[in-house]
């Protein structure tokens, strides 16, 4: 219990920010496959694999829902404030998190024709980005007050971000940062904890794309990750490092744009921090088995091989 609660906790750090996916944590972390698997029992037809599906993902929801709170309070007022800090902060973690993956999946990085994947993955945030940017005149949305449109993109938005955050690579944040809505997300769940209750309709809409995303993504990504392993690590790997664009002209997402993160305006102790966090988290993983002691049985269960 502890455990997958501490796990569900390691992915809100994740998931709050852009750059690192919670798909991410859970990969280093060595519980995605069956992070994977409960998400697709949970949709599937036999009961008892629900009901163990649901009781697992209740008990990581819970870890995530505190981790979530608690950064949220404290990141809506330090990217407005400090967003070169805190972008930097996010591209220590991106780029920490890829020397876990290259040596987890190195067997099916061996497969050298598939790297134009880590090519297409790449492009696709570098273009999402790019999209953003010429249509900035279309600004941030405010959750107090949303029109039908607004409504439908912000569901759209849910949709997309949970099948990145889910993937390993991409972060659902990053895609809400793309999207413009990643900021107001976090002021509107903040406004909604002081019991401000006009933000309630957009965060349904961001919340049932949410649950339409997983519906629609988790039964492809788990076959294809079975099937085309080597194709989806290395387009996994292009995400990440894609995304460190996104993070960079994060600044200029905000409701006052500023210049996007460059050489001048770089934080070398932010970005040593965000290393140091995920290094932190693997050092904790390691505490908390070791204190935990699962079974050879659990073990086994939450191996990626």
């Amino acid at each position: 219990m502890i455990l997958t609660a501490f796990h569900g906790f390691c992915m809100a750090l994740a998931d709050s920010v852009p750059g690192v996916s919670g798909g991410t944590i859970a990969f280093i972390l060595g519980f995605y496959d069956r992070f994977l698997d409960s998400l697709h029992a949970l949709f599937g037809k036999d009961r008892t694999a629900r009901k163990d599906a649901l009781c697992y993902l209740a008990k990581l929801g819970t870890g995530w829902s505190i981790g979530m709170i608690a950064c949220v309070l404290v990141l809506s007022g330090l990217i407005e404030k400090n967003i070169y800090f805190m972008s930097s902060l996010f591209l220590g973690l991106t780029l920490a998190s890829l020397p876990f993956i290259i040596l987890a999946e190195r067997p099916a990085l061996k497969n050298l024709r598939a790297t134009p994947f880590a090519l297409l993955g790449a492009a696709v945030v570098v273009g999402l980005t790019l999209l953003r940017s010429g249509t900035s005149a279309l600004g941030s949305v405010h959750f107090s007050s949303l029109l039908p449109l607004s409504l439908l993109y912000i569901f759209l938005s849910g949709t997309v971000a949970i099948t990145a955050m889910v993937l390993p690579g991409i972060s659902g944040s990053s895609i809400l940062l793309i999207a413009g809505v990643y900021l107001p997300t976090v002021q509107a769940i903040k406004a909604f904890l002081s019991l401000d209750f006009s933000v309630v309709p957009g965060l349904c809409a961001l919340g049932f794309g949410v649950i339409a995303g997983v519906g629609l993504s988790v039964h492809g990504i788990r076959t294809a990750l079975r099937k085309y392993r080597s194709q989806m690590v290395w387009l996994i790997l292009g995400l990440m490092l894609g995304s460190t664009y996104a993070i960079a002209n994060g600044p200029a997402s905000l409701s006052s744009p500023l210049p996007p993160l460059d050489i001048t305006s770089f934080h070398v102790p932010a970005f040593l921090l965000g290393v140091a966090i995920l290094l932190g988290l693997e050092f904790s993983k390691k505490f908390m088995q070791q204190n935990e002691k699962p079974s050879p049985a659990a073990q086994k269960g939450e191996s990626l091989s």
